[in-house]
């Protein structure tokens, strides 16, 4: 489907916002993603209250393919094919997806509470190796070795 026809096809309900997304378009109203056309149709958010007006329907959840597995998202159903022409009660169908979308992300934020920031530990000091006790430096015969005093103060003088 291309945005002009779904941009007319959502015409009763009221303003949309259309964004791309997988082979398709994401569908959102009121700042709350509530449905997707995709290749396989429109599919709406649902939860406990509106899925028994799609089961009445027929209206199988949508599903998808990877590598290894299907997989069904429960949470979204196909749009039942008869509403695609009649956008009054398509309007109707859609307003209860956006509360089905909003409950969805009220029970989100409820459930998930961030943990509390960790606060950092100060690093451990790194131990300063042992000074190393070399023997003392080897003095040519007949030579006295020199005390640290006496190289402090040649080094003085100069």
């Amino acid at each position: 489907m291309d945005r002009d026809h779904l941009i007319d096809l959502f015409s009763e309900f009221g303003p949309i916002s259309l964004r791309k997304m997988f082979s398709g378009f994401g569908i959102t109203a009121d700042g709350v993603n509530f449905a997707m056309a995709l290749r396989a149709g429109i599919i709406f958010r649902v939860d406990e209250l509106t899925i028994p007006r799609y089961d009445a329907e027929g209206a199988k959840p949508f599903q998808y393919d990877t590598r290894n597995k299907t997989v069904v998202v429960n949470s979204y159903r196909h749009l039942p094919e008869r509403l695609y022409d009649d956008p009054e009660e398509l309007a109707e169908w859609a307003r209860e997806a956006v509360g089905a979308a909003k409950r969805a992300a009220a029970r989100k934020s409820g459930v998930r509470k961030r943990a509390p920031k960790k606060v950092a530990k100060p690093a451990a000091k790194k131990a300063k190796p042992p000074k190393s006790k070399r023997a003392p430096a080897k003095v040519a015969k007949g030579r006295k070795a020199a005390s640290k005093r006496s190289s402090a103060k040649k080094r003085q003088a100069t």
